[in-house]
This record gives structure tokens, sequence and C-alpha cells, in this order.
């Protein structure tokens, strides 16, 4: 009898034990998955060398026991209205969830596309089959859905120096130019949400820094650029076993500090002598831009030194992004979801002249501008979102005002407006191409976007 008694208070002690470690645990279950959508393209052959050269969808699924949620981003330019209308009414029925627990982006790479242009970029039928590329999206979900497993999240932040403010004045002639500007407002932080499985292994990462990837523009290759290194780079330092979704920043005004390899690169196209000096970007942009001068492909050796500087860049910021999770400490297993969406309108404008930048636009008035704003609490995390290129001094600001500290935006998310560039209302006195283009009339969006995100996370706090 002895022994028997003994053997029942070890089934019942771990039988306790048990049912702790599972309430330790917690409710939060974490799936994640990534999905090759790298388009073939005869004009250009990947080197194979860099992992860079590859696109990606990502996915991140997450439940608590009674809401479910979507992080995901795409190696596009862009993800239009027809993207987002398309997989985020499929992602809903699939997950059994409101859109507005959906953040959909874009990684913003301006060398994400082959000869037939943005996957899934047009749709003009209503009534037809979906985009291609919201097909890919939903296909991520679904495979990350089903490697749902117990996990943690946390949050933690760092510095990368790697971009720098693009509104500059050229020295020679005076006027605005995009050209690496110092002293401009600059968000050099990277923000790092983790999620942890039980084994204390990564499941994926969602990661946010404000760099307009355009060291590949205008070079004819396909590349997910500083943002897929990024990514492919993190994943690897785990074994691929995790998945490192990339999202932009406020990154309107942000570009890379060392543009030199793109720049050497439209030079090679254009023939003109790359002398081994950092050389006026615009001048040598413009004529392939606006298709004044016959172009050749890039010489193999310049190609490859600029697929090594986009390699290094994610080298750099993903060693940045490994060294915050590591240190990150404070874990949620319970975290609460609650999101909310909302369409903010701002006065519109229409442009009258034409020309890029150093000059006065004439204007006429416009059609009303919509901007849809998203928040997505995670825990203590405020996930913000907006469907337009956004200046970084307004990220700052919203940072600043908003009572959690744990606060950042993802752009370029959740569709696109057509306002074009969002300028800060002080940023609206320069002359650059953001500006001049932009569909806003100056002083509305800063303060409708920060009021309306605060707006947003005083709603979640509520739910």
């Amino acid at each position: 009898m002895g022994n028997r008694k003994a053997l029942e208070l070890f089934v019942l002690g771990c039988s306790l034990c048990w049912g702790l470690a599972v309430h330790a645990q917690g409710t939060l279950r974490v799936g994640a998955a990534r999905v090759d959508i790298t388009p073939t393209d005869p004009a250009h052959t990947p080197s194979g060398k860099y992992a860079h050269e590859k696109l990606y969808v990502r996915a991140i699924v997450l439940e608590n026991g009674s809401s479910r949620a979507a992080l995901i981003a795409a190696d596009q330019a862009d993800l239009y209205d027809a993207v987002w209308i398309a997989a985020s009414k499929q992602i809903s029925a699939e997950l059994n969830c409101p859109v507005e627990n959906i953040v959909m982006s874009a990684t913003h790479t301006h060398s994400g596309w082959g000869p037939g242009g943005f996957p899934g970029m047009h749709q003009p039928d209503p009534n037809g089959p979906p985009p291609p590329l919201a097909v890919q999206i939903v296909d991520a979900v679904k495979q990350a859905r089903a490697n749902l497993q117990l996990a943690r999240v946390g949050f933690g932040t760092g510095d990368s120096y790697l971009n720098v403010n693009r509104d500059a004045i050229d020295g020679d002639t005076h006027l605005w130019t995009q050209a690496p500007n110092l002293n401009g407002p600059s968000d050099k932080t990277v923000a790092v949400v983790e999620f942890l499985a039980a084994s204390g292994e990564p499941i994926a990462v969602y990661m946010d820094y404000a760099m307009h990837p355009v060291n590949g523009y205008l070079a004819g290759l396909i590349s997910a650029d500083f943002a897929g290194a990024t990514s492919r780079y993190v994943e690897q330092a785990f074994g691929d076993k995790a998945v490192a979704v990339f999202v932009q920043g406020a990154s309107g005004d942000q570009n890379p500090l060392y543009l030199r390899a793109g720049t050497n690169a439209m030079a090679s196209q254009s023939g003109v002598p790359i002398t081994g000096f950092v050389m006026k970007r615009e001048s040598i942009e413009a004529p392939i831009r606006d298709k004044k001068v016959q172009t050749v492909p890039v010489d193999p050796k310049v190609e490859d030194a600029l697929e090594r500087v986009m390699d290094s860049e994610g080298v750099l910021l993903g060693e940045e992004v490994i060294r915050v999770m590591s240190n990150i400490k404070q874990l949620h297993a319970d975290p609460t979801i609650a999101a909310d969406q909302k369409i903010v309108t701002c006065p519109g404008r229409k442009r009258t002249d034409s020309g890029r930048e150093g000059m006065q636009g004439t204007y006429e008035d416009g059609e009303p501008v919509n901007i849809r704003l998203g928040v997505l609490r995670i825990a203590n995390i405020e996930v913000t979102s907006v469907d337009a290129e956004v200046y970084s001094s307004i990220a700052q600001r919203l940072k600043r005002e908003s009572p959690m500290a744990n606060t950042f935006m993802v752009t370029l998310a959740n569709g696109k407006t057509n306002s074009g560039y969002i300028p800060n209302d002080t940023a609206f006195g320069a002359q650059t191409f953001q500006v001049l283009g932009s569909r806003l009339k100056p002083g509305c969006a800063e303060t409708a976007i920060v009021n309306g995100l605060l707006d947003l996370i005083s709603a979640t706090q509520k739910q």
C-alpha cells in the first residue's frame, strides 16, 4: 500500500506541475511563414550569391484564446488597395477576426518587380479574380496559422545610423535636391517585436526601421534591397527556424546614407564615367528616370558592388535587431490583442505646373484626401499604421505624445492612399519632389495623423 500511495502522490504532483506549467506558458499562440514571390525576369539573371535577390511575403499569426491578428509584409514597392481589399477580406474569414486586426504592409523595395510590373498592382474588375499577390499573401497567412504554437511576446528598441534625411540644399545651385542632410530630422530607432516559443527559441520577429530601399532603383535587377537582406540575415542566424518580418517606418524623407554604389549602377547604364568619388545622384538619375538617354545593362562588377552594399546594410541592421532581441527581458504569455482603424480626411490640392524640385509649385483646390490609420495593441505594444509614405518627424511626434512607451509606426500599410507623400507641417516649406507632388494642403495631415492614432490607442486601451 505504501508504494501505491507514493505512486498516487507522484502522479498527482506531476499533474499539478503540468497544470502550473501550462498556466505559466499562458494562452498566446504564434505561427509564422515565408512564401517566395520572386518573379522571373528574362532580361536579368540573378547571380544567386545574395539572399536579397529573392522576394518573399512573410506572415505572423497570433491568438490569445479570444482574439486573433496577423502581421504581414511583402517585398514590394507598395500594396495597393486592390491587394489590401482582396487579401484582408479572405484573411479576416480565414482567421475569424476583424479586418482591423490585420496589419499588411510593403517593405517598399524599389527593385522588387519583374517585367510585368508590381504583382497584383492593378485590379480593374471588382468582380474578377483576386490579384496574384493577394493570393500569395493569403497563402502565407494560412501557412502561419498551421504553425501555431505556445509563445511569449516582448518588445525592445535599438539604434542604427544607416539612414539619413534626404531633403537638402544643393551646394552649387542652392536649390532643393535629394542628397544626404545630416542635420535634418531622422529617426534612428529600430523597433523590435519578438515572439519566442516555450523553448525560448524565436518563432518570429517583427522589425521596424525608417529607410527607403532605393539602392537598386533603376538598376534593372530584382532585389528585396537592404530590407530583404536584413530579414534573411536574421532568419539564417536562427537556422531558418524563425521568420523575420521587416516593415517600413516613417521614411518619406529618409534614404540610405551611402548611395554611391547605386548611383554608380545608374552611371554604368548611361555611360557616365565612374570616378570612385560620390557623384551627385540626381544629375545621373534624372536622364534615366525621364527616359532621355539610351541605357545598357549595368556592368557586372558595378552591379556586384551594389549588391554587396545592400547585403552589408542587411548584416549591420540585422545585427542590431539580434542584439535587441537578445536583451528583451519582459515577455508576455497572456497578451491583450485589440485593434481599431479609422479614416481621417484632409483638404486636397491639385498641382497646376510641373517640375521635379527646386521651384515653387502652383496649385488649385483638389478632392479631399482620405488617410487610413490603424492601431493593433499586443500586450503593452502599440503597432500604429498609416497607408502612405510619412515623414520621420510625424512618427517622432506620435511617439513623444503617446501614453504608451512601446509605440511605433508602420507605413505603406493596409492599402495606399492617393495623397502622395505626407510631409510634416514644417517640411511643407521645402521645394522637394515629395512636397511638390503631395496632394495634401499644408496644415492638416500631421496633426490629423497624430491625433487620430492617439485616439485609436486610447480606444484599444478600453477594449
